[in-house]
């Protein structure tokens, strides 16, 4: 028996959970199946799997090999594809993990345009508005926004994004107008508790950066919420450009401190490090970018001082959200 035939075939009972499906998954009888397995924990001199009528759970050893396993066979599959890299297109599985919000404005529509370039990749997309561990959920990769942490990933930036402040004139009716960040302290602020800085909001103009506390009584953890939020008057926000546009056109709600800089996130693409990266993620990855850029996010423009007009702020490295 082949070595990597019998861990295929091992990775692959303990991912699908029987023999059956396994074999299915795998294109041959469930004998063989069954068959590579008995030869490799006889190869091993040790059981990796405790079977049963019904169930089929790994032993301590055989949860350790199979971690393994896995690694090793990415790693061939990789180097494979990468020699491959220059006659192949994308094929085979992509999972994607992506922030809620930012998930269901781009990633979704580049993922179904990417699948119609690349019909021999399907796609699992993973919204969620929390940190996703890319290694131990089995992820791809993720689209974070915001400040990435240390990590031992691979990051590529795609693009940005703008934040601006605003509110629902319900709520302007009731409080003036702040022209000042430092004005803030006068108003009620909806706060995102997925903002890492927590309860200070920077901005920025003509080169001078200012931290703000913030306050109010609604706090939530969520882009959405935010909005939803600010939308229904509860005070103002923090939100991304492109989120609330159709609102500020509308007049569902009103920009204010226009003359000052808000924070900017970046957009980045997250990956377990390899040395022959996956085609597929590759590809995606070049494919998100240039969707971002058509989108206008690849490059963000900046906000002009109403004091000095023509004058650019000094961007500022925008508030880290957990995603």
């Amino acid at each position: 028996m082949d070595t990597l035939a019998g861990m295929r075939t091992f990775v692959a009972v303990v991912t699908h959970g029987s023999f059956t499906a396994a074999a299915d998954h795998l294109n041959v009888s469930k004998a063989l199946a069954s068959k590579y397995v008995a030869t490799l924990e006889a190869r091993l001199g040790t059981r990796l799997l405790n079977r049963s009528t019904r169930t089929l759970h790994t032993t301590e050893a055989g949860r350790a090999y199979y971690d393994r396993c896995r690694k090793i066979l990415e790693e061939v599959d990789e180097l494979e594809g990468a020699l491959l890299a220059g006659r192949k297109e994308p094929r085979g599985h992509l999972a994607i993990a992506a922030p809620q919000s930012f998930g269901d404005s781009f990633v979704a529509d580049a993922a179904a345009r990417f699948m119609r370039e690349y019909p021999q990749v399907t796609i699992d997309v993973h919204f969620a508005d929390r940190y996703v561990n890319v290694v131990e959920e089995g992820f791809d990769l993720a689209i974070r926004v915001g400040a990435l942490e240390d990590s031992s990933l691979v990051s590529q930036r795609l693009g940005a994004v703008r934040l601006i402040a605003c509110a629902a004139p319900s709520y302007l009716a009731t409080r003036p107008v702040p022209r000042r960040p430092e004005q803030l302290a006068d108003h009620e602020c909806v706060r995102d508790r997925n903002f890492r800085l927590g309860a200070k909001w920077p901005f920025a103009r003509q080169g001078r950066e200012l931290e703000i506390a913030i306050a109010g009584p609604l706090v939530v953890n969520g882009i959405m919420a935010t909005h939803q939020a600010t939308l229904a008057g509860a005070g103002i926000g923090l939100l991304a450009a492109h989120l609330v546009a159709a609102d500020l056109e509308s007049g569902r709600l009103v920009r204010v401190l226009e003359a000052y800089e808000a924070p900017e996130l970046p957009i980045s693409a997250v990956y377990p490090h390899r040395q022959y990266l996956a085609v597929k993620v590759q590809k995606f990855v070049e494919f998100l970018r240039e969707r971002l850029a058509h989108y206008g996010l690849a490059t963000v423009p900046r906000a002009r001082s109403a004091a000095a007009p023509g004058a650019r702020a000094t961007p500022r490295a925008g508030p880290p959200l957990r995603r």
